[in-house]
């Protein structure tokens, strides 16, 4: 089966400030993922990333190249991340199997010529989600299990933001080219994933939230001056220039995918702004 990709320009400071809501969420947000039986691909102009997912039910999902790529297999020149938020799977390189629960990583290296998607029972399928970035080297494949993840309590109740993050694909876990990836959980009745925001020029990021039903995530992009707001559903992915402040507030708890590629590993290499920064000065 042919796998469209899904090509994604983004737009400056100026372009994003004029743009209407549905022209924001038409631009940056990712809605067609996690289809059963089928595999997606989003190939964005920020960073050269790919962003997809594979639910496999029946049959094996292959990781096809395409021409935007200019090689012979998607891996030639690029690493991949994977996060399973499903039921139980397997990912297959290069005939090695890597068989993935809930919450578990996988990294891929560059070189893997065959990547092929499975599900253990086709009616509780995996939901495998992926992001690639352009790689200068070949670093091993490498499974990442839940509990093998450096974990950090963050934030407070008082402030309706403590959080679990969970760090699987990282500097001292994984060696990776420029990809880092990983999770955070919001606990009970806490619903802001990071305020104030922060931005990083040197790297640009996109959140995938999930466990967001029956509830909604409120997403806040753009310039700390003149911040927009996106609604998020289950399952779907939104990309922030690396100018942009990335948030979220939901209408209860809910856990999202992060992940970030760039000039550089360093995960507090970040420009944190207070909440005075937010909106115009009066």
């Amino acid at each position: 089966m042919s796998v469209q990709m899904d090509y994604r320009e983004s737009t400056d400071r100026a372009g994003m400030s004029r743009m209407t809501v549905r022209e924001l969420r038409d631009t940056f947000v990712i809605d067609k993922l996690f289809r059963p039986g089928e595999l997606s691909l989003s190939y964005l102009e920020i960073e050269r990333a790919v962003v997809g997912s594979a639910t496999p039910t029946d049959a094996a999902l292959d990781l096809p190249t395409h021409k935007e790529l200019a090689s012979g297999f998607f891996c030639e020149r690029r690493e991949v991340g994977v996060i399973n938020i499903g039921g139980p799977g397997v990912v297959i390189l290069d005939g090695e199997s890597f068989d993935l629960a809930r919450h578990d990583s996988l990294y891929i290296g560059r070189g893997t010529q065959a990547v092929s998607f499975e599900s253990d029972d086709a009616a509780n399928p995996a939901r495998f989600y992926f992001v690639s970035y352009p790689a200068h080297a070949n670093h091993p494949s490498k499974r990442v299990r839940r509990d093998e993840a450096r974990t950090i309590q963050a934030g407070e109740a008082t402030t309706a933001n403590r959080r679990v993050i969970r760090q699987s694909i990282r500097p001292g876990i994984v060696e990776t080219c420029q990809l880092v990836m990983g999770f955070t959980e919001l606990a009970d009745g806490n619903v802001w994933n990071t305020m104030p925001p922060h931005t990083h020029r040197r790297r640009s990021e996109i959140y995938m939230y999930f466990d967001t039903d029956p509830g909604r995530v409120m997403h806040l992009m753009g310039e700390p001056s003149e911040p927009r707001a996106v609604f998020m559903d289950e399952g779907e992915a939104v990309f922030s220039p690396s100018w942009s402040i990335h948030s979220g507030v939901g209408t209860s708890n809910y856990t999202f995918v992060w992940s970030m590629g760039g000039e550089n590993l360093e995960f507090d290499d970040m420009d944190v702004l207070a909440v005075s920064d937010l909106g115009p000065g009066y």
